[in-house]
């Protein structure tokens, strides 16, 4: 028999081959189907993995057992009774209810005793055993809801409670204001005593008044424009006597220094006797009273002319109006008086003078101050330190900005300065008329619209765009008040005692004193007579 060509034979062969690949692909798809069903158990594994390892560590922490992590837990709910209970128990000793208060305490101590022996024999608790004191507490609570002991009432009687204390602590500290204002304000029986005694020795005793220097040497250095000259107002003698010591002390050339002191009529002979009768390294001093300045009166003056004013007067000094709504210290009379006001006329009381600086008397000068009178001042009228480290210390806080004029003239944020330690060119003060815009703004300021009181406020007004900063080293503020930084003790040329806690009364910062006290000298006999120590 013949076969067939080899053509009519292919086709039967590639049977084979087809259902070879078939069957391949099928594999590599059941392949692929059971790698991706396997990636995704992987994948959920980890996760599974951190949850539980998140949960165990937050039973750790909270310290829990499973069987308070049930929804059938007696354990987990007597202690949400306990804790409620607890709540109870303040809001009821608040309301004075002691007897449910007691209650309260006593199921709370027993349901913790019974969580105490569970936990002890390493149980959980049942049911049965619990339930005596779930009911018991459950009454209690019920009760205490019934006495309106909730949430809401609890947190509007603490509200009425905090405000309660803070009306507490507002009189308190009124009071507290008001008796340091007091104490501030009393002039110790020492220093009564050591005016007395020096008014005395000057009338008295005439060879006081013969240790005055040669009127003549004293009139040419009051005059002469080489010197330093320094300028105090004060009623204060020990004071006033320790600016100058200091100042002399700290001098490298205190026979340049001048010292023009002003005092009022009550004080004068006494200042007078202190400053003749002692030395300070040759340091000239002359003394006046405000009393002999015959242009300082209530036509040109606007708080002379204020102090005539009878609704001035009880503010200040009767203290009956506005019905205490302002703070006392807002309220010294000390601020009408002449010796605050003056630092606004010095051009006045010292005619002869191009330079002077300013002091007041709660200073102590530390360093010598001859270079402040080098200090280029660039044209403007008063080198001062600035104070606005701090934003309680910038415009904003001493002025009434609701007030139109204050709105429209100054800017807010414009820095603060401080009084006490001030350079003054009384030839720019004079050529710019400063005791002029002093003027104006008192005028303005008639009913205390613009600021409270003080001389700063007006000081700042007046000095507004006439100022030029100083280094801070110069005039350390914060003595009377406040901690100061150690690092600024040790560099400040003048430390300034301002605020309340003077040094020389009883009320003074004990480790400030000593900065002060050491230029007292308390081995003199007029002091030791006075009781000065």
């Amino acid at each position: 028999m013949r076969r067939r060509g080899a053509d009519f034979r292919r086709p039967v062969r590639r049977r084979v081959p087809d259902m070879f690949w078939w069957a391949l692909c099928c594999a590599v798809i059941l392949l692929f189907l059971y790698i991706l069903t396997k990636g995704n158990q992987i994948v959920s594994r980890p996760f599974l993995s951190k949850r539980t390892y998140k949960n165990n560590r937050i039973m750790e922490g909270l310290n829990i057992t499973e069987e308070m992590l049930s929804p059938n837990s007696v354990t987990r709910q007597l202690n949400d009774q306990i804790s409620l209970a607890k709540a109870f128990v303040i809001i009821a000793k608040e309301s004075n209810n002691l007897q449910f208060a007691w209650e309260l305490s006593a199921q709370i101590h027993n349901s913790q005793i019974l969580l105490s022996n569970a936990a002890t024999r390493r149980a959980p608790l049942t049911t049965l055993e619990s339930e005596s004191y779930i009911h018991d507490m459950a009454l209690l609570l019920y009760h205490a809801h019934q006495l309106h002991y909730d949430s809401a009432t609890m947190i509007m009687r603490f509200k009425a409670k905090i405000q309660a204390l803070e009306e507490q602590m507002n009189s308190v500290s009124e009071k507290s204001s008001k008796y340091g204002q007091i104490a501030a304000e009393e002039v110790p029986k020492s220093l009564y005593c050591l005016g007395v005694r020096l008014t005395t020795e000057w009338f008295k005793n005439l060879n006081v008044q013969k240790k005055l220097k040669d009127r003549r040497q004293v009139e040419v250095k009051l005059k002469d424009k080489n010197l330093y000259h320094f300028c105090i107002f004060s009623d204060n003698i020990l004071a006033t006597s320790v600016v100058v010591n200091s100042t002399a002390l700290s001098s490298k050339n205190p026979d340049m220094i001048v010292f023009h002191l002003v005092t009022d009529e009550i004080n004068y002979a006494a200042m007078k006797a202190w400053f003749t009768v002692n030395d300070f390294r040759g340091v000239t001093v002359e003394v006046q009273k405000f009393e002999d300045f015959t242009w300082l009166n209530a036509s040109y003056v606007p708080v002379l002319k204020q102090l005539q004013d009878s609704e001035v007067q009880n503010y200040y000094f009767s203290g009956n109006s506005d019905d205490s709504r302002t703070p006392i210290k807002f309220r010294n009379p000390k601020y009408l008086s002449m010796l605050n006001h003056l630092r606004f006329y010095i051009p006045e009381v010292f005619p002869a003078l191009k330079k002077v600086v300013f002091l007041d008397d709660d200073v102590v000068v530390q360093k010598d101050l001859s270079d402040l009178f080098s200090i280029d001042l660039n044209g403007n009228v008063n080198g001062a330190v600035e104070t606005c480290m701090e934003t309680f210390h910038r415009y904003h806080k001493y002025l009434n900005y609701s007030h139109p004029l204050i709105r429209a003239h100054f800017d807010p944020d414009a820095c603060g300065w401080a009084f006490g330690m001030n350079v003054f060119d009384l030839v720019q003060w004079r050529k710019k008329n400063v005791t002029g815009i002093y003027h104006y703004w008192q005028e303005k300021n008639v009913d205390r619209t613009l600021w409270k009181l003080g001389t700063l406020p007006p000081g700042l007004l007046t000095f507004y765009g006439l100022t030029e900063p100083l280094d801070p080293s110069w005039h350390v503020l914060g003595f009377g008040y406040t901690n100061v930084d150690p690092q600024m003790i040790k560099r400040g040329a003048v430390l300034h005692f301002n605020g309340n806690s003077k040094p020389w009364l009883k009320i003074g910062i004990e480790k400030y004193k000593p900065l002060w006290e050491k230029y007292v000298e308390y081995s003199h006999p007029l002091l030791q007579h006075c009781n000065f120590h």
